[in-house]
């Protein structure tokens, strides 16, 4: 591939700014070791006027949560006629939108954990606040409370009694205005990540200490131990690859995606959700992935890289 200008899109204004802005630096460290001209932009209110300025031959999507894995970057990117990373709009919005996107697998026979929906409306305009002692006999405890528009574990609470959910709903709530309840699965928590509709091997994370994968389990170095392949027979990891490409192919999501899911006893994979746009930092779990199939960071970067131009 002959050098490129490559606008690495980073930053931004969501809660996983932080995380966004260390997966954009690597990626634009990879692109300098490729002999390729970096752009990093840090995506803010000046974007169009930074990307006209820029004139790059494609853009690298490392920007993470709003604006980023919602559709809104890639309409703007649609609009301005630049190829770029990932999948288009409407299979960002999709997977961005938690309860969307399990309602989709679920109509389509994917195991995915039952759930309910709420949004601020129905708690302050139709009285949904009565309907809290009645969901341990609807879902049944444990549940798990998350924002619907959340990532990176961050509002993820874990509510193990009736009297644990207000409490995990506000915190949801202080997210997004919309929250997913969701019945809780006992299993192993597994990440599996497609690259160009092929899987790359299973992911297990196990944190150390921690009953729950909270955002500090996840992106503090010894806070969390990944196996990577995970230490899964074959055919479960077959089988959990399958369903993850199945995944990704039914929600269109293109280049590179990362599912995750959980494994229960009965060797179920649970699908929790799709990530559009997967994290590049050095905890990231595709990198992981990519590293344990003999793929490099430069390589992935690379091959992400061709994959948009190929579109």
């Amino acid at each position: 591939m002959s050098a490129l200008r490559v606008a690495v899109l980073k930053g931004g204004r969501s809660l996983e700014r932080q995380v966004s802005l260390v997966s954009g630096g690597r990626v634009e460290d990879a692109l300098e070791r490729l002999g390729h001209e970096p752009v990093g932009i840090d995506a803010g209110h000046d974007l169009v006027e930074r990307l006209t300025a820029a004139r790059p031959d494609v853009v690298f999507i490392a920007l993470h949560g709003r604006d980023g894995e919602d559709g809104t970057v890639q309409e703007l990117l649609e609009a301005l006629g630049l190829p770029y990373t990932g999948p288009p709009p409407a299979a960002c919005a999709i997977s961005r939108d938690k309860a969307l996107a399990k309602h989709v697998m679920r109509d389509a026979g994917i195991a995915t954990p039952d759930f309910l929906v709420f949004d601020e409306t129905t708690f302050k305009d139709f009285g949904a606040a009565a309907l809290l002692p009645a969901l341990g006999d609807r879902l049944a405890f444990p549940l798990v409370v998350k924002p619907a528009h959340g990532g990176s574990a961050l509002g993820v609470r874990f509510a193990g009694t009736p009297e644990e959910l207000a409490p995990a709903l506000l915190a949801a709530f202080s997210y997004d205005d919309k929250v997913v309840l969701e019945r809780h699965v006992t299993g192993r928590e597994l990440a599996i990540s497609v690259l160009a509709g092929e899987p790359l091997p299973v992911v297990e994370a196990v944190p150390q200490g921690e009953d729950f994968y909270d955002f500090e389990a996840r992106y503090e170095i010894g806070r969390t131990v990944f196996h990577c392949p995970a230490g899964l027979e074959p055919d479960a990891a077959r089988e959990a690859q399958a369903v993850a490409v199945r995944v990704v192919e039914l929600l269109g999501l293109r280049g590179c995606a990362r599912v995750d899911l959980l494994l229960d006893a009965d060797g179920v994979p649970w699908v929790l959700e799709a990530n559009a746009i997967p994290g590049l930092t050095e905890t990231s779990l595709l990198p992981q992935a990519a590293e344990a199939a003999g793929v490099g960071f430069d390589e992935l970067v690379a091959r992400v890289l061709g994959l948009a131009l190929d579109e």
